[in-house]
């Protein structure tokens, strides 16, 4: 099955909803079925990235009641931080250093836009060479390996979590998290298990740095996936934005169930078992395809 279709948009579609959001790499895995289907080339290039709107879309869908109470009560302390700031009775620093407590929503959204940034500029500046060099299955066997082990280091540490509600992810950590998520620009390396690692490392607990993983998926996967949508206009025919908008709906609909699952494995459970079949799966590739 190598012709793009309402088919082969289903496969993708579950594929994509599959693996978004668990830190094995979407990327990845379409890239696997695209080489096992004998779906290549630059129409596949651009299918496989465009189908993620799908995924992002589910995220809106889950967190719509968090998103709506975020945005909201942000608004409220824009305009009381704007007011503290036109008083001019203490210094911009001091200021600055009050707003972090009592402006928590405010700084959440700030720091989002933070951490968007170092992904966002670096991968515009190698996008094109990545998707000329790096989409390969011996790419992704080698970075799936590589991405297991630094799970399994980074979940064997015993450190206690500083961080232990969303609200409470600060600009410093926002940053940190943004930098370990440059590493996903390699197909494989998982933007999921990127962000989820960076946030254990800079102390956020398991749940809360999946649920900012998630967040932080909002501008990374929009802006990454509408730019993808328009670059390619030229090479979908008018027929093929009807397999791609199946696409997007299954991929929507299986992402979802798994945001769910995902968040409420977390809380019990560490993330190992995505570290092993990492690893089993990535010399499984190598098997099959050859370094």
């Amino acid at each position: 099955m190598n012709e793009w279709g309402p088919a082969l948009a289903v496969i993708l579609g579950i594929v994509e909803g599959l693996t978004e959001f668990l830190p094995v790499s979407s990327t990845g895995h379409l890239i696997l079925v695209g080489h096992a289907l004998g779906f290549t080339g630059d129409l596949a290039a651009n299918a496989e990235i465009s189908i993620q709107l799908g995924a992002i879309l589910a995220v809106v869908a889950y967190e719509r009641e968090k998103l709506r109470t975020l945005l909201s009560r942000a608004m409220g302390e824009q305009a009381d931080f704007r007011r503290s700031i036109g008083g001019g009775t203490e210094s911009l620093s001091l200021t600055l250093r009050r707003s972090l407590v009592a402006h928590p929503h405010l700084w959440f959204l700030i720091g989002l836009g933070a951490a968007f940034l170092p992904a966002g500029l670096v991968g515009l500046a190698t996008h094109g060479w990545i998707k000329a060099h790096l989409f390969s299955p011996q790419t992704v066997a080698i970075t799936s390996i590589v991405g297991g082990l630094i799970i399994l280091a980074v979940e064997a540490r015993t450190r206690k979590p500083d961080v232990q509600q969303l609200e409470q992810v600060g600009l410093r950590q926002a940053i940190m998290i943004g930098v370990a998520q440059c590493a996903s620009l390699v197909p494989g390396m998982s933007r999921s298990g990127s962000t989820i690692i960076g946030g254990l490392l800079v102390g956020l607990d398991r749940k809360v740095a999946t649920e900012y993983s998630f967040f932080l998926a909002l501008p990374t996967l929009i802006v990454a996936t509408c730019y993808q949508i328009w670059k390619s206009r030229g090479v979908f025919q008018q027929e093929d934005y009807v397999a791609l908008a199946i696409g997007l709906a299954v991929s929507f609909v299986v992402a979802w169930i798994v945001i769910a699952a995902f968040l409420s494995f977390v809380k019990h459970h560490t993330l190992r078992p995505f570290a092993y079949y990492r690893i089993v799966m990535g010399l499984a590739v190598l098997y099959i395809f050859g370094l």
